[in-house]
């Protein structure tokens, strides 16, 4: 099963990393979801929550502010100002 690599920081730490099946996050566009094989994407991070759904299913939430999102490859990075887990 493809997966996705993920890593949520702050200006001043990793906030977490691994591997996923999904993120979803806020966006000033609105709300993505990003899964395995999504085309690149750079986009502007809107105050919110970004939820990641683990490979084995358990769920990470973070809050996270003035930031984007990157996907490449099924490498997504989200970079905040500010993060924190929920």
């Amino acid at each position: 099963m493809a997966e996705l690599t993920v890593s949520v920081v702050s200006a001043d730490q990793e906030v977490w990393s691994g591997a996923a099946r999904q993120i979803i996050a806020r966006t000033t566009e609105g709300e993505i979801g990003i899964l395995p094989g999504h085309e690149p994407i750079l986009a502007i991070l809107a105050a919110g929550e970004v939820r990641v759904t683990t490979t084995d299913g358990a769920s990470i939430v973070a809050n996270a502010e003035d930031g984007f999102l990157s996907v490449e490859h099924d490498i997504v990075t989200v970079v905040a100002r500010n993060a924190a887990l929920a």
